[in-house]
């Protein structure tokens, strides 16, 4: 756990070198909802953050999948600061410490906020905020608190959550955070009150959020049982810009065979290109909520041997289908993936066998095995029903006749002569 620990603080440090020379990162939005406090729900805690500001990097949460907690930040103070106190938070909750502890150490660093939770060690809030309580009881009566600056902590084994929210300075709805984030806590209240997991309430929260306080850029969120994230899904590629609109059009999807195409391309298909079947448009914050939920039918897919754009997300797109259509078969799965290639969903990669993907139906999970095409090809030669061998004599037929024709046609007039002597 020490070197674990140590690899943690020299990562942020790095990071704090390398925000130093960019605007400051802070997130406006700080969410964490606890459904089943005994981690016995593969969805029962979840959080995440979004802005209106620029620059929401992944470093705005750090989860610990091996401790089930996450820390999320904010405030106004500048980023140097606000990594300083991630680190004092993480080195705290790695050797045991409550939320409470984790959350605490965000008081000690000017205008700085830090978010703390997991489903066994409960949620806090530290730090420069604005925020809700949401607790939710035995007999389901719910209750809203909110709570200023200093520390607000949800306690272990209780059902609830925390919300904090302000506005940005420029964003075009400033001043609705206060009637947002009131609302805004009276959903979740009802919604942990109703038996909504805790993935699908943060994914409501984004859409409430985003659309009625502008606080909308990703950012993103996780899944504190399961040790799912969105990762960059929503996050900006350039420092100095804003991360993806939570309530904007984000994917099209193709439910038959998996095809599917990101905003802003996807503006250019109404229908399926494989089998023109109508297009669903899925929104970000149904794609975070898809990216963080576990279900029956959920897959957690796996690609290995290439890095380019696109191959990830089109992957995963396709075994899904695959898996809904076929269960986990390998060779179903295989030829999915190859039908991908082929209609040139997939680009730079050679077909796969069965043999080139890990299926594990017991934990639901898929590994795909690609290799990458030489010089840069685009995509595979053609699988005809020859054996290359075949080809191959042909080939050294088609060489010997044209030798031969090229013989005739340069002794022509001699072999003419010879004809005519006999």
């Amino acid at each position: 756990m020490v070197d674990k620990l140590r690899k943690i603080l020299v990562l942020l440090l790095i990071l704090m070198a390398f925000f130093g020379f960019i605007a400051t990162i802070s997130a406006t939005m700080n969410v964490i909802v606890i459904t089943d406090p005994t981690g016995e729900d593969a969805n029962g805690a979840a959080g995440g953050s979004m802005s209106y500001a620029q620059n929401m990097f992944q470093s705005t949460f750090l989860m610990s999948k091996e401790h089930q907690f996450v820390v999320l930040s904010g405030g106004e103070g500048d980023s140097d600061t606000r990594l300083r106190a991630i680190v004092d938070s993480i080195s705290k909750l790695e050797n045991g410490a409550g939320a409470s502890t984790g959350a605490a150490m965000a008081s000690g660093y000017t205008g700085i906020r830090l978010m703390v939770g997991g489903p066994s060690i409960g949620a806090a809030v530290g730090g420069s905020f604005d925020a809700y309580m949401i607790t939710v009881e035995a007999d389901n009566s719910i209750k809203i608190t909110p709570y200023s600056n200093g520390l607000a902590v949800l306690p272990p084994g209780q059902k609830g959550a925390i919300i904090h929210l302000r506005n940005t300075g420029g964003n075009p709805q400033y001043g609705t955070a206060t009637a947002v984030r009131r609302e805004t806590a009276l959903n979740i209240g009802r919604m942990i009150r109703d038996g909504h997991s805790a993935t699908v309430i943060v994914g409501e929260v984004f859409r409430d959020v985003a659309k009625y306080s502008g606080e909308k850029h990703g950012g993103g969120a996780v899944n504190l049982v399961s040790g799912i994230s969105t990762g960059d899904m929503f996050t900006p590629e350039e420092i100095n810009t804003t991360g993806y609109p939570m309530d904007s059009p984000y994917v099209k999807v193709c439910a038959n065979d998996g095809w599917s195409s990101g905003y802003p391309s996807a503006e250019n298909y109404d229908t399926c290109p494989i089998d023109g079947s109508e297009l669903k448009v899925i929104y970000a914050y149904d794609s975070l909520i898809n990216a963080i939920t576990v279900t029956r039918d959920s897959v957690s897919v796996s690609v290995y041997g290439t890095e380019s754009p696109g191959i990830f997300e089109t992957t995963k797109a396709i075994v899904e289908a695959s898996v809904r259509r076929y269960g986990y078969d390998a060779n179903a799965i295989a030829g999915s993936v190859n039908r991908g290639i082929r209609n040139g969903l997939l680009v730079g990669v050679n077909y796969v066998e069965p043999k080139d993907l890990n299926v594990k139906q017991e934990s639901k999970a898929v590994g795909v095995y690609f290799t990458p095409l030489p010089n840069e090809r685009t995509s595979p030669p053609w699988n005809l029903p020859v054996n290359s061998f075949v080809l191959d004599i042909l080939g050294s037929i088609q060489t010997a006749i044209g030798i031969i024709l090229i013989l005739l046609v340069i002794f022509r007039s001699r072999l003419l002569q010879s004809f005519q002597k006999r």
